[in-house]
């Protein structure tokens, strides 16, 4: 299924009179066939595309061919949620939850659904370099609340960010299609120097008297992200440059090409194959059922038999 114009892209802009940089993803096919091989409950389906949208938007920051895994485990209904990026626009997702607790959980949300736990990002450049990890906690807090947490813990970089999910009924559409959007903006000063960070309450240093004065023109930018609407990202009918438009054209925006997304699976039979004939005689047999070995992927739903 083709994407239309303005789906399945992760589109990076540059508001120049602000000093910010950012980018803008948006999902519709692709997250649609990611949710479509799993039958997750709608809630869980959010979670993920949510997650999946995350991934993309931080994955295609990668200047090397390499992999960025967005990772959840927590004490909540959904316990582990992994989200892919594979370059160059490679995405696949999956989501563990207990049914029982799923159902008995009557607060709606990420951060009712995710409890407490940790996110990590990994960025792995392959099996000869070193893996680089960034990890933050979740304390009731959504995902996007946690990334943002990231950025400040890991990078030192004022950032914002926005995610949202959620499913599209065509009319005459027995099922519905899947939508995700998700849009950053960073403040990178043109003179190069660091941007300052509000300190948090009981953050400042002892003895400082005040805390250092946020970049004005970041706080007009982080102000213009905040009036960003969840249809406003999901809107099949609103092109990314134009919801761009939308936000900063008092600024002036500049748009750079977009970056295509795919849905992207590593498994297939020979790698399976493989994995199984490192298992050892007694390991096999006992996977053994009616001479037969079953194999099923967590991401896309495959099954292989050998």
């Amino acid at each position: 299924m083709m994407a239309p114009v303005g789906d399945d892209l992760a589109m990076p802009f540059e508001v120049k009179a602000l000093g910010v940089r950012g980018r803008l993803v948006r999902l519709g096919p692709v997250i649609t066939d990611i949710l479509g091989r799993h039958n997750y409950p709608a809630e869980v389906s959010s979670l993920l595309a949510e997650a999946v949208a995350l991934a993309a938007m931080l994955g295609v920051a990668l200047k090397f061919e390499g992999k960025f895994i967005l990772q959840t485990r927590s004490d909540g209904p959904v316990d582990l949620m992994v989200a892919d990026f594979v370059t160059p626009g490679g995405l696949r997702g999956y989501a563990r939850f207990d049914a029982g607790r799923l159902a008995g959980t009557r607060e709606t949300g990420d951060a009712a659904l995710l409890g407490s736990g940790h996110l990590a990002m990994t960025i792995d450049q392959g099996a000869d370099m070193e893996r680089y990890q960034g990890i933050v906690a979740l304390n009731g807090i959504s995902l996007a609340e946690a990334a943002h947490g990231y950025f400040e813990q890991s990078e030192q970089i004022p950032t914002g960010l926005k995610l949202s999910a959620g499913p599209l009924l065509a009319r005459g559409s027995a099922s519905p299609s899947w939508r995700a959007g998700a849009i950053m903006v960073q403040h990178l000063p043109s003179d190069g120097k660091s941007s300052p960070l509000a300190f948090r309450s009981g953050d400042a240093p002892e003895g400082s008297e005040q805390s250092p004065q946020e970049d004005d023109r970041w706080v007009k930018a982080r102000l213009l992200l905040d009036t960003v609407e969840d249809h406003e990202l999901l809107d099949p009918m609103l092109a990314p440059e134009e919801l761009l438009y939308r936000l900063f054209h008092e600024d002036g925006v500049t748009v750079y090409p977009a970056r295509t997304l795919t849905r992207h699976c590593t498994c297939s039979e020979s790698r399976v194959a493989e994995m199984i004939a490192g298992f050892s005689a007694s390991e096999r047999a006992e996977m053994t059922v009616d001479g037969h070995i079953e194999v099923a992927c967590e991401f896309c739903s495959a099954r292989y038999r050998f």
